[in-house]
């Protein structure tokens, strides 16, 4: 797995020597002297991941970690900070101006390749679903940089994996100052509460008695429910070997006893902020997948998903035997409404007829909007008697729905006494269906759409009915 590193140092020798360190991994490595230089590079994409001195002579490395946090163009690019400073002052400074780690020289070759292919796999990962998101705004779905700059990871769902009440007693106050803390001292039931807990963070020590911590990190990777949510492994200091082995199968950061309370916290908050980042990368492909597939005005699926799925349905109904039957419905005299009445008159009977529409046919029925006034109805595994069965049912108006085309025709022709304008509101709905029956498997979705367009418009056009007319055909 190989990534383009940043090297930011004054200091050529040390640039020199990560560099050797980086390329033998095989890895492609940058390298800049000092901090306006490293910020140049990174607002060019040229960077997966930084590796940052802190002492340099014009800007620091806290400083410019800082800018590049609070820039919505390279605030997703992880930072590792490598330093002489050994305080825990110092790393919480450092992670509270957004760094993913902190480690401190001299740095061992195998913590720090470690370090730099986890982070790696979590970049791609987010990089990936950026792309993907990409497409997002060009349809309106806001960004969710801004937000993630602003966000101050606080107000987390949290839960610790802990069997020592001498550590999770002091840990979980800490924790809880900004969060919300669950406590598991049960590692077998940690997974199912984990999974049901809906949380941002997983906190597991690696220190557990009878139980196997990074079997319970690995568990957690695997499982679909919690395979996003990050992990932050606890562990003895003395126990790098395993710590390794955690990052090698998706821990996401780490901490050493004696655990400092500000860098749990400055930590903790690094993990959910990008846990909502992430999150939020996602919910926006899943809107941009729905607004491709969905009509926007009534919610039914749109005449592209249809088509594509219609072919699906068809080869299944042939394999397997069943019937498919196929309605094309169509509203007469709408163009008289958009017309006379305005548009949104005509979009609130599109809009009202859907919801008829979904209510008269079942959760394996595909209904799309077709275009314009025109939707269609897919009905798998339905004879040619039931689909009729359900066509009457759409043409017919109930009392209610006719009360709520009244309140249409108050909103949009306030004079009561206007019959034209009640009749044409109370529009008239056409019916055309094509059965396929089992044995029918040499018909193209073409062919099936176009049969029963052509029973639709093959039909004399029905005369307007008013709402006072009762439950009529419409």
């Amino acid at each position: 797995m190989s990534a383009r590193i940043l090297v930011v140092d004054d200091v050529p020798a040390n640039v020199k020597l990560l560099e050797a360190r980086l390329s033998a991994e095989y890895f492609d490595v940058l390298t800049a002297s000092n901090g306006t230089e490293a910020l140049a590079i990174c607002a060019r994409a040229e960077c997966d991941i930084i590796l940052l001195d802190v002492m340099m002579p014009d800007l620091d490395g806290f400083e410019v970690c800082r800018r590049l946090k609070s820039n919505p163009a390279t605030h997703f690019i992880p930072v590792v900070m490598i330093t002489a400073l050994d305080s825990p002052a110092d790393r919480v400074r450092g992670l509270e101006a957004g760094a993913d780690d902190f480690l401190t020289k001299p740095v061992s070759d195998i913590v720090l390749i470690a370090r730099v292919r986890s982070l790696t796999r979590l970049k791609m990962m987010t990089d990936e679903l950026r792309m993907r998101a990409i497409t997002s705004l060009e349809i309106g779905v806001q960004a969710p940089e801004r937000s993630a700059v602003a966000d101050t990871g606080k107000g987390g769902r949290i839960l610790l994996v802990d069997d020592r009440p001498s550590s999770y007693e002091r840990l979980a106050p800490v924790l809880s100052a900004e969060h919300t803390v669950d406590v598991e001292t049960n590692p077998s039931e940690a997974l199912f509460h984990a999974a049901e807990g809906n949380y941002d963070l997983l906190i597991v020590s690696l220190s557990l008695e009878n139980f196997d911590g990074l079997r319970l990190c690995s568990q957690a990777r695997s499982l679909e429910r919690t395979r996003q949510v990050p992990i932050l492994a606890i562990a003895d200091a003395d126990n790098n070997t395993r710590l390794l082995r955690g990052l090698e199968i998706g821990v996401n950061d780490y901490l050493l006893r004696p655990v400092d309370k500000n860098e749990l916290l400055a930590r903790a908050r690094t993990q959910i902020r990008k846990r909502r980042y992430t999150d939020h990368l996602r919910d926006n492909v899943q809107n941009s997948i729905e607004m491709a597939i969905t009509d926007a005005l009534t919610g039914l699926y749109n005449r592209r998903y249809m088509e594509s799925h219609l072919g699906t349905l068809a080869e299944q109904a042939a394999s397997r035997g069943k019937p498919l039957a196929l309605m094309i419905l169509d509203i007469d005299y709408f163009k008289s409404i958009n017309d006379n009445y305005g548009h949104d008159a005509g979009d609130d009977v599109l809009r009202e007829f859907a919801v008829r529409i979904r209510k008269s046919i079942r959760g394996i029925d595909l209904a799309c909007r077709y275009g314009g006034e025109e939707f269609v109805i897919v009905m798998p595994e339905t004879d040619l008697h039931v689909a009729g069965m359900v066509a009457e049912r759409l043409r017919r108006v109930d009392n209610r729905r006719m009360a709520l085309l009244r309140e249409m025709i108050g909103t949009f022709c306030p004079d009561p006494a206007d019959v034209e304008a009640r009749s044409l509101l109370a529009f008239c709905l056409a019916i055309g269906e094509h059965f396929l029956a089992a044995d029918h498997d040499g018909y193209t979705r073409g062919q099936i759409l176009a049969r029963a367009a052509d029973l639709l418009f093959s039909r004399p056009t029905a005369p307007l009915e008013t709402p006072d007319a009762g439950n009529r055909d419409a």
